[in-house]
């Protein structure tokens, strides 16, 4: 049966994404289209429920066969009227079609992934199957480099070994304030569900345990449809269209995952620090405003793990203080440092940071999965059993009782503790340490990696050049 599975997996992608070919000759983008398909799928399985017996949750006038009986000029003006219409509810819907706007003005088109949507029937495939399904046309589209949307993706091996340590419980919520298109949401529900059968409680976990904030509309689309078509927020999705920093967290949690994101704020966006009495500093470090946020949102005893880049370990200033107060009030008693190549962006440095909030920490325990350690997307990625040891050392069944693998006798083991004292003598208090001898300079990069590599850091350095000349006519005038 699972085999079954794979190939109608399999086949299905492939014609989502031989579709998406076609568009893309036509100009529309990867991430447009998977967005259209999306807005499209929860049209028909509406339908399929229809057919069932079960009323339709879609406006009279607005539904599937409302379209599949049109062509031509028709077609569009009754999709983006649709599409306007929809994106008005305040329940489900109005989620899945956050601020929908239609992307594919030829008919012709537009037609066709009407077509491809309407050979399937969504509603009798198996829901493991029908989630996997979307979730491989989206980590595809993440991967695809011109969609730009590989930044809204955090490896789910990582995520998964994330879940695993932090062990959440079918009765805990869980938060993720920068939430991407679910990723931890759904690592975290998949690991939960199997926790009990009893009914209450796995009503409790797919209406009410799981929340997410994104700022960005169509990642709202997309995590809200991932998180449906896994069962999950069914009448209500648990993902919200805002911006995680703006306000004080509403909410406490037990659990909060992230991977937020790194660098500076988008332009336009608020400014921060003049809207929020309650962060422990004034900042425009994102990195440094979304652990402050996360630090807020747990409850006590809550448990959190966040992935981070290498700056929020050693920067002064607000980093210094964010650090301390993390040190005082919390006990971060586990960094896992990560190598470089596992991220959609190459050469992102990051580390996640594994804190409880209560106690202050005694010690860090540090897990280096950096020195050495080479992953490549395309010929090395990262999988689940390459962080076994990690997930191992970290022993979430008892922390308490964690056995170090460096020593004296073996000054290459990757898990090591410092205590509290040796922290914060350090300069800055910096969390930025490694004891490994590093062999990056022999590192054997393809000529495909190195000029991706090159490109990036050629756009880094433009942008930095474009925000200093910003800074500095802003200075002049």
């Amino acid at each position: 049966m699972a085999k079954q599975n794979n190939t109608s997996e399999q086949s299905l992608t492939k014609k989502v994404w031989n579709l998406a070919d076609v568009i893309a000759a036509a100009g529309v983008g990867f991430t447009d289209y998977i967005i259209q398909l999306t807005y499209l799928l929860f049209l028909k399985m509406d339908y399929e429920k229809t057919l069932l017996g079960y009323t339709s949750t879609i406006p009279d006038g607005y539904g599937w066969k409302d379209l599949t009986s049109l062509d031509g000029l028709d077609l569009i003006r009754q999709y983006e009227q649709t599409l306007d219409t929809l994106s008005k509810k305040d329940d489900l819907i109005g989620s899945i079609f956050t601020k929908a706007q239609n992307k594919i003005q030829q008919p012709v088109l537009l037609k066709r992934v009407i077509s491809l949507i309407g050979e399937e029937n969504w509603l009798s495939m198996d829901g493991d199957l029908k989630g996997a399904i979307y979730e491989t046309i989206l980590e595809k589209n993440g991967q695809d480099k011109k969609s730009g949307a590989g930044q809204y993706f955090t490896p789910r091996a990582l995520i998964n070994a994330m879940v695993d340590v932090t062990n959440p419980l079918i009765t805990e919520t869980v938060c993720d304030p920068a939430c991407g298109t679910g990723g931890f949401l759904l690592a975290a529900f998949d690991y939960m569900k199997k926790q009990s059968n009893d009914r209450g409680k796995q009503q409790f976990l797919r209406s009410e345990a799981l929340h997410g904030n994104d700022i960005t509309p169509l990642v709202v689309t997309l995590a809200s449809m991932n998180l449906y078509l896994h069962g999950v927020g069914t009448e209500k999705s648990p993902v919200t269209c805002c911006d995680s920093l703006e306000k004080s967290p509403e909410k406490l949690f037990d659990i909060v995952l992230a991977n937020p994101p790194f660098g500076t704020r988008p332009a336009g966006s608020t400014n921060i620090s003049a809207m929020r009495d309650d962060l422990y500093v004034s900042t425009s470090n994102n990195q440094l405003n979304f652990l402050q946020q996360i630090m807020l949102t747990l409850k006590n005893n809550g448990r959190a793990a966040v992935v981070l880049p290498d700056n929020v370990l050693f920067e002064g200033g607000a980093g210094e203080t964010v650090r301390k107060k993390l040190l005082s009030d919390f006990d971060l008693h586990t960094i896992l440092r990560l190598p470089t190549g596992i991220f959609y962006a190459n050469g992102v440095k990051a580390n996640v940071l594994f804190f409880t909030k209560g106690n202050r920490t005694k010690e860090i325990w540090y897990y280096d999965y950096r020195t050495e350690i080479k992953h490549t997307l395309a010929t090395n990625p990262i999988q689940r059993h390459h962080l076994d040891d990690f997930v191992n050392c970290y022993n979430s069944e008892n922390r308490f009782n964690r056995k170090e693998t460096y020593s004296a006798e073996n000054p290459n083991g990757r898990w090591r503790k410092y205590t509290y004292e040796e922290i914060i003598a350090r300069d800055k208090t910096s969390l930025d340490i490694t004891w490994l001898k590093s062999g990056e300079e022999t590192i054997d990069y393809s000529l495909a990696e190195l000029m991706t590599m090159i490109e990036e850091k050629s756009q880094n350095i433009l942008s930095a050049v474009s925000s200093l000349k910003n800074i500095i006519g802003k200075i002049e005038e």
